[in-house]
């Protein structure tokens, strides 16, 4: 019998500059900001986030790691996936992830937190990695249960969002519950 090989649909590197055209296109669309407390973005807003990511890679420590993320079989940036290191002395991580609309559904956002749990645990060497997403965003929801993160609540009134306030589902996972899978 065959064995099931599993093809690497995506890859994360490093963005670039001219990169904003790509990111532009999911960011300045509603459907993609609606749990979001940035957007819909105006050029200059993508611009800006780009140049801000590329300045934070030459931080020493980094804390920042935002990479784009590449559909392998077209080379087509589909999305940003980010890890930020929130405390260094207790080695805790955050991910978060945005995918082009036209992508979505397609488990690309589960790789791509499949990788940043991967770079989290095996190369900075963290204890703990969260994330929180919006409460009526089931399909951010799912993508973290299918990561394996423990859902532990809800933080209230966390985020700021237009001219209220939005609460998060928090969700985690530690580093001997990881079961190594990018």
């Amino acid at each position: 019998m065959a064995e099931k090989q599993t093809q690497k649909r995506i890859r994360l590197r490093e963005l670039r500059k001219t990169d904003w055209k790509d990111v532009h296109a999911y960011a300045s669309q509603e459907s993609t900001c609606r749990f979001q407390p940035w957007g819909p973005n105006a050029e200059e807003d993508t611009l800006e986030f780009i140049c801000q990511v590329i300045k934070d890679t030459k931080h020493n420590p980094r804390s920042r790691y935002a990479f784009a993320i590449i559909e392998e079989k077209d080379e087509k940036l589909i999305g940003v996936a980010e890890l930020n290191i929130r405390d260094f002395t207790n080695k805790i991580g955050e991910i978060g992830y945005v995918i082009h609309p036209d992508y979505w559904g397609r488990g690309y956002a589960t790789e791509a937190g499949g990788l940043l749990l991967h770079l989290g645990y095996t190369v900075l060497r963290l204890h703990r990695i969260y994330a929180t997403c919006h409460p009526d965003n089931e399909g951010s929801a799912r993508v973290l249960e299918k990561l394996g993160m423990t859902k532990e609540g809800v933080l209230r009134e966390d985020l700021k969002m237009g001219s209220g306030w939005r609460n998060s589902l928090l969700f985690s996972i530690l580093e001997h519950e990881w079961t190594g899978m990018p």
